[in-house]
Parts: structure tokens; sequence; C-alpha cells
């Protein structure tokens, strides 16, 4: 996925709208700034180019704030510390010490949801955009770019219901003078499948139809970015434990047990001018400001577990406000290396769970399939415990723990197995939470 950076100033337009007017005893047309253009163009009558900015600024701005996400799932998550010399709060309220608590008015709370609310609102442009354009594009190519915008609209509001969890979100957002009720969780996660399937029955429809624009999360054209939509679908049934549904949507997207497991989706990363560097990214044996392994996720890991590689020892310990490690996170191994949205390694996961819990003979044949390519995968031999329904719940939750490490699972699958109260408590009387608050503007 290679993204264009010379149009993120799109970004700031969709917000902020200033318009430079010029008043004399005469009626003058407002002077439009080339650069930052308001929105009535780009909803009414978009051209291709300014479909194909708002599309680039897009997939640009799913980027920002997902730093915080990530420190937010993987600290509660006690897959790893978040040290900096400059803020406390991760190692204070994330963790819950003493009297801390989750603010609703600081940046692990209130960044991450409004980023991924600006990516909705431009998604939300588009399919304005792309309704009332009357640039040359067919009603098929409308058709599938509206569904892109949808998919990724799907997408950002998980990641916020992954935070907000019982507080429910606002899934209706198109009109910020009218915004649509808080749903509960339940209603958020089927709404959120009602947008990835609707997007799915147009994609499918017209599978060999281009999109009227350069997309670069999965594919170059409707077909191909079905795949990565039904592999969200796939996420969100096991979210809803809708087990055969989840394998459904696996069957349709680019699930392939027998693939590579870096197949995917990635938000990509460089050093070029204006372009963001990966944000997860610290140098091993960094002080100050770094990340290190909760030293649980080594010292349980079996034997021969190729993926410590990604926690490798440092030449001396770090310490911060109680707190020790000797082990660096080091998940990704540059500034500009890529980070999964979503992966054939989860897909396997999600087919093993699946089966798992869909239980029987067959079922359970697969759910060991799966988790043997994974095993496997690792360096480790295949699976030798029982062959039941708990058994192979367990083995699943202990594989998705080493094999997506840091890419934002781990507290959400404990939630998911009411299983919160088995995460480590790293000093006495620290907490794990549920959920983050609502933001305090909302």
């Amino acid at each position: 996925m290679k993204h264009k950076y010379q149009t993120i100033k799109k970004i700031a337009v969709i917000t902020t709208m200033p318009l430079v007017l010029l008043w004399s005893s005469c009626k003058v047309e407002p002077i439009k700034d080339p650069n930052n253009p308001g929105l009535g163009p780009i909803s009414s009558n978009p051209t291709l180019g300014e479909i194909q900015n708002l599309v680039t600024g897009t997939e640009s701005a799913m980027r920002d704030a997902m730093a915080f996400y990530w420190d937010d799932v993987g600290v509660i998550g006690r897959e790893f510390y978040r040290f900096s010399t400059s803020d406390p709060r991760f190692t204070s309220d994330l963790l819950g010490k003493g009297t801390a608590t989750l603010d609703n008015n600081t940046f692990y709370t209130t960044n991450p949801f409004s980023a991924r609310y600006r990516v909705v609102k431009n998604t939300n442009i588009l399919l304005s955009g792309l309704t009332n354009t009357s640039a040359s594009i067919t009603a098929a190519q409308k058709t599938v770019g509206k569904a892109y915008a949808t998919t990724i609209q799907a997408h950002e509001l998980l990641m916020v219901l992954n935070l907000q969890y019982d507080n429910g979100i606002r899934v209706d957002v198109a009109n910020p003078d009218a915004l649509g009720p808080f749903l509960s969780r339940a209603q958020s996660l089927d709404a959120i499948l009602g947008l990835l399937n609707s997007a799915y029955t147009d994609l499918n429809a017209n599978a060999a139809t281009g999109f009227p624009f350069n997309a670069t999360l999965f594919g170059n054209t409707a077909g191909d970015f079905a795949k990565f939509n039904r592999a969200l679908a796939a996420r969100v049934y096991i979210y809803k434990s809708d087990w055969s549904s989840a394998l459904t949507a696996l069957a349709n997207s680019f699930f392939n047990i027998n693939g590579s497991l870096t197949n995917g989706a990635y938000y990509t990363y460089s050093a070029a001018g204006g372009d963001q560097l990966n944000p997860m990214f610290f140098p091993p044996n960094n002080s100050g400001e770094t990340r290190v392994a909760q030293p649980l996720f080594i010292s349980q890991a079996e034997a021969g577990d190729t993926r410590l590689g990604k926690t490798p020892i440092r030449t001396s310990s770090t310490t911060q406000d109680g707190l020790t490690s000797n082990y660096d996170f080091f998940v990704y191994s540059s500034n500009t290396a890529s980070i999964p949205i979503i992966r054939n390694e989860e897909l396997l996961l999600i087919y093993a769970e699946a089966n798992a819990q869909l239980g029987g003979g067959a079922n359970l044949t697969n759910a060991v399939t799966a988790l043997n390519k994974i095993r496997n995968a690792a360096g480790l031999p295949n699976y030798s415990g029982a062959v039941t329904q708990p058994a192979l719940i367990t083995e699943m939750l202990k594989q998705r723990r080493y094999s997506l490490y840091g890419e934002g699972h781990r507290w959400i699958d404990m939630r998911r197995y009411n299983l919160l109260n088995t995460l480590p408590i790293d000093r006495a009387g620290d907490d794990v939470w549920v959920q983050f608050p609502r933001p305090a503007n909302e």
C-alpha cells in the first residue's frame, strides 16, 4: 500500500473550511483558496482530481493517532509498558496505579476518538461527492467507490468501539448538526456489520469494476477489495460470537490456510517529506521514551517459539514507576516498517476460533489444523493437547497472544472471554480497565 502524501493538506480542508471574502459596494464572489477549498464543491460536484485527493487523504488519515490506540490496548492488555520521560500517565492512568483512573479529557481518550471520526467525516464527504459528481465515471464505478468509503467507515467505527465498548458509539454522524444517538455495544456492532455487508453486496455485484480513483489498501478492483471487506467482517462476527457467519465471511475473504501469514492490508510509512514514520518503533536498548515487553510474555512462551524475536533482550534492564523489563518491544524493525490492519495470520486464528466454538469432530479437527499451521510457522511442534472445545479455545487464545502481539488484540480478546482478571497486575493495587470513558465533549 503506497500512499500519495502530497495531498495531505486536504485533510485540514475537510475540517476547517476557511473562506476568504472580499467586500465592496457591489456583490463580489468569494475568492477560492486553491489550497483550502470549502466543502461545498467537494460534496456537491467534485472533479476526479478532488475525489482522488480525498481518497488519498483518507487513507493517510487512517494512521493518525494510532500510536495512542495501540498504546491504550497494549498497555492495558499487559503486553508491554510504555515508558515516557515526559508523561507519567502511560504507567499510572493506563495501568490504574493507586487511585489513578482513566481521564475522559486527556490524550489517550480523546486523540484516538477524534482521529477515527475525522476519517469517518472524510468518508461521508466521499459518499456525497460520488453521489453528486458530474465527472465522467460509470454508475458501477460510483457504486464501488461508495462501497470502498463505507468499508473504511466501518473499520474506523470499530476502532472507536473497541475502546468505548459498553459506552457504545455514534454511527450516524453524516450531519454534524443532527448527530445520531449513541448506540449500545450490540447495536453498534450490528450497525458496523450492516455497513460492511451493504458494501460487500455492491462490491461483489461489481467485482470486475475498478475504482474511479487509486485506492491502495487492498487490490485494484471491487472484487479484490471485497476480500478485505470480508476479512473485517469475520473479525466483527467473532466479536459477536457468530461463529458460522465468521466462517462464511472467511470463505469470501483473502483467507488461505496454506498461504503466507503476512498477506493482508497494512498501514504504510516512509521517511519522505510530509509522510509519517512508524509510531510504534523505538530502537533496541532505547532509554527515556521506549516500549518494553511485559516480562511474562517471554517467561510463559514455549521453548523455541520464534515469535519471541519480537521481544529481544536488552543490554541492561530499564525501570520506570516501579515497573522493570529486560526485553524490548521490537515488533517493527524500522521506523518505516508497515503495521497490519488485518492479515492472514489473524484470519487463520479466527478460523480456528470459530471452528473450536462450533465444536463437533470435523470442526475441532479444522481448529487443530489451523492452530498447527500457526505453531509450525513459529517453530513449534504440532498441538498435542486435548482435542476438546475448552482446550482448543485456550490454545487459540495463547496463539493469538503470540502471533498478534502488539497489534491491538490481547486486551480485546481477554475482554471477549471474560478473562481480564487473568491479566497480570504489575503492582499491588493496579487495575485492569474494561473500557475508556466517553470523551468529555461527547
